[in-house]
């Protein structure tokens, strides 16, 4: 027979095509799955309605010394517990200060305690989760047995822990909240890490050669976002009301910076004779709370195939 009946095929091609077979499907895979997932979140009326009043908050915040109509610890004594009006929409509190502007800048606390609890706990919890999920062996005995350590106490008492230790201070409860979510999250990013470890372009990854700090970064974690982003944004309404509660009890910002769960607590003395002091920034946080949880459950939805319509 002539060599042309067996065509002989080029080793240099064979040893790189499958690291292209690996990386482009994947990569458009993982695009094609985002644009899904954007498209039937948009298909949702209330994630969408959460993701813009979760928009508008955050713009409040960051804008609050441009759209703050005065300043939240400026003291007023001729407009002592004034009632909502022209000149002070929101009313004033016992020292004359502006709830408008206190509930504006109260958001500023509030939501950026939230947002860096959950990137530390996420941060956090993601490397250890990585790290025994992979390796496994004695290494993952060892970090999810001090997880399991943690996440026997309550969260709560957790943290009342933690704040009596360091002191109370809107720092602490950042720390606070940090700390009492690493566990979980651990847990989370450890077991999506041992699903996908085995999946064939994982496998094919590492026959290929590809090292394990690449077969982590690159194939590993950006099929196991999804459950995090799905978690992370609901914690996220539960940090928002736990630095209130902790602020309320007198643990977490204290006078005279304008914090939601703070007002609240000032507000409380005068609930009778001053409504609004207590009835704006409850609201700010009902409205924060609410619209996080709907987009969380919109997330869900989206991200998870099984839910989609």
């Amino acid at each position: 027979m002539s060599a042309r009946a067996y065509p002989i095929s080029n080793p240099q091609s064979e040893t790189k095509n499958p690291k292209s077979e690996i990386r482009n499907p994947k990569s458009h895979y993982s695009q094609a799955n985002w644009a899904i997932a954007w498209h039937s979140l948009r298909r949702n009326p209330l994630a969408m309605f959460g993701l813009v009043v979760l928009i508008l908050l955050a713009a409040m915040t960051i804008l609050a010394p441009w759209i703050a109509p005065y300043d939240p610890t400026r003291m007023d004594y001729d407009n002592l517990v004034a009632p909502p009006g022209i000149a002070h929409l929101f009313g004033t509190d016992e020292l004359g200060r502006d709830i408008m502007s206190r509930v504006i800048w109260g958001g500023r606390e509030s939501l950026r305690v939230a947002v860096l609890a959950i990137l530390i706990s996420l941060i956090g919890g993601l490397v250890l989760g990585l790290i025994s999920g992979y390796y496994g062996g004695i290494l993952e005995t060892l970090i999810m047995r001090v997880a399991d350590v943690f996440l026997a106490f309550p969260s709560i008492l957790l943290m009342l822990s933690i704040v009596a230790v360091l002191g109370p201070s809107l720092t602490t409860v950042l720390i606070a909240l940090a700390i009492s979510q690493i566990p979980a999250y651990a847990r989370i990013v450890r077991a999506s890490v041992l699903s996908a470890k085995n999946l064939e372009y994982v496998i094919a990854a590492r026959v290929v050669g590809a090292s394990n700090q690449r077969i982590m970064s690159r194939h590993i974690l950006p099929n196991i976002v999804a459950p995090l982003i799905v978690y992370s944004t609901v914690m996220l309404g539960g940090m928002i009301y736990v630095t209130a509660g902790l602020s309320y009890i007198g643990l977490g910002a204290q006078p005279p910076s304008p914090e939601w769960g703070a007002m609240l607590n000032y507000g409380r003395v005068y609930l009778r004779e001053a409504w609004w002091m207590s009835v704006f920034p409850g609201a700010a946080i009902f409205v924060a709370v609410l619209s996080v949880n709907l987009l969380g459950d919109g997330l869900r939805d989206a991200l998870d195939p099984k839910l989609r319509t």
